[in-house]
């Protein structure tokens, strides 16, 4: 049997830790797919909350693709294919998951199908904004290896490759920009070889992208996500 925590009031609403429990359930295979909730009874006197914080919550995990209500039945936790894994909310719930490295190892193959793409229209299509932001973002890279600071490399690691893909002027890649946002961090902390920078790999797709070299931008995003360089690579999910 599922157990659920009884919540107290937070500086989060109500509803969005009832949903943010659920989900984390979901996610970690606690509630398996087509598996039923408890009833809106049991959960209101679970939670401690109002039939109307429950619904909220309800439409909050709905709206994700999480669990969906069938009549005579009840609330079902739904398929996998139907849950939104690119939804910024839904990135967060896996973050805080106890056990999230198959996730990021499957994040990791979705960075290898498009990155490179990402890295080739940037060479073709970004402006002098775009590579004027580029140099300042990489300078600071560098100065971050020189001087051994993770903290600083991951900020800056983050921000070149949201540049890269804002400076592809596709609107269909811009909103990876902010998935980058919600997950990069963690996943450069699981990901990177050693904890080492990977400066030489960055400076190729640098170098690159501001000859406007796309073939050139395309192989070295490559390079710099293949297996060798990626921890996460060898869970064996990519």
């Amino acid at each position: 049997m599922i157990e659920y925590s009884s919540l107290k009031q937070s500086g989060c609403k109500i509803h969005v830790q009832i949903a943010t429990e659920i989900a984390c359930k979901i996610l970690s295979g606690e509630l398996n797919p087509n598996e039923k909730l408890p009833s809106e009874m049991e959960l209101c006197s679970t939670f401690g909350v109002s039939r109307t914080a429950l619904r909220e919550s309800s439409k909050l995990l709905s709206a994700k693709g999480l669990i969906a209500a069938k009549p005579k039945i009840g609330t079902i936790v739904l398929p996998r294919h139907h849950w939104h894994f690119l939804d910024p909310q839904l990135l967060e719930w896996i973050k805080g998951l106890n056990d999230n490295q198959r996730f990021l190892a499957q994040f990791l193959g979705l960075r290898k199908a498009i990155e490179p793409e990402a890295c080739a229209l940037a060479a073709k299509h970004a402006t002098v904004e775009h590579r004027k932001e580029l140099s300042v973002i990489f300078q600071q890279m560098v100065l971050a290896a020189e001087e051994i600071n993770y903290d600083e490399w991951i900020k800056n690691d983050h921000l070149f490759h949201q540049t890269i893909f804002l400076a592809t002027q596709n609107h269909f890649f811009l909103p990876f920009s902010n998935i980058l946002s919600t997950i990069f961090k963690l996943f450069i902390n699981h990901s990177s070889e050693g904890g080492r920078f990977c400066l030489d790999e960055h400076r190729v797709i640098y170098d690159a992208i501001m000859a406007g070299n796309s073939i050139q931008a395309r192989l070295a995003s490559q390079a710099l996500l293949q297996d060798d360089n990626q921890k996460l690579s060898r869970l064996g999910v990519v």
